[in-house]
């Protein structure tokens, strides 16, 4: 199976590096030196891995053949793709892939069903499952485990206990108002 593990961003100095938009929670092992990895677009890749390091908090990476800073500009929003064993699982008990999350139904705590995932969005500070509404239309749920507690792969579904207002936006509460005078 191929999981996009890492987004190319801009190139960094004048010897080929370009900085990292990295979507996995698996960078040491995913993105290490020597790691070869597929590309989307396809026709950039495949991609060997050369060196790595981390700068000012962001992931460096230099590729084999690419010297200068036109060849790492060139590769620019290219997407790095990693072939991963379906049945391998993250160390981390809480942590999941997102192809086992897709499809998963969604129920809250007492049963109620919301949908099910269709896509695992990777923000900056969070991660959100995009889950498919039954009536149609879709809500966004914070991944996260105060909203999503449970996740239980074996039924395939995961269980939410959702804030007031995120599946309705009439059950919402003000949290603070300003009277106008």
């Amino acid at each position: 199976m191929q999981l996009v593990v890492a987004r190319i961003g801009r190139a960094h100095g004048i010897k080929g590096e370009v900085t990292v938009e990295v979507r996995t929670d698996e960078p040491e092992l995913r993105l290490a030196p020597g790691a070869v990895l597929a590309t989307d677009p396809s026709t950039v890749g495949p991609l060997t891995i050369e060196t790595g390091r981390v700068h000012s908090g962001r992931l460096l990476l230099r590729f084999a053949g690419v010297t200068d800073r036109t060849g790492a500009e060139a590769l620019r929003n290219t997407l790095l793709i990693a072939e991963v064993d379906p049945e391998e699982v993250p160390e981390d008990p809480e942590e999941f892939y997102d192809h086992q999350l897709i499809d998963l139904d969604v129920v809250t705590r007492d049963g109620t069903v919301v949908g099910r995932i269709t896509e695992v969005s990777h923000l900056p500070y969070q991660d959100l499952l995009v889950v498919g509404r039954p009536e149609g239309g879709e809500v966004l749920i914070p991944f996260v485990a105060e909203i999503v507690p449970e996740i239980d792969l074996e039924e395939q579904r995961a269980v939410i206990d959702p804030p007031p207002g995120l599946l309705d936006d009439a059950q919402a509460e003000v949290a603070s108002s300003r009277e106008d005078g």
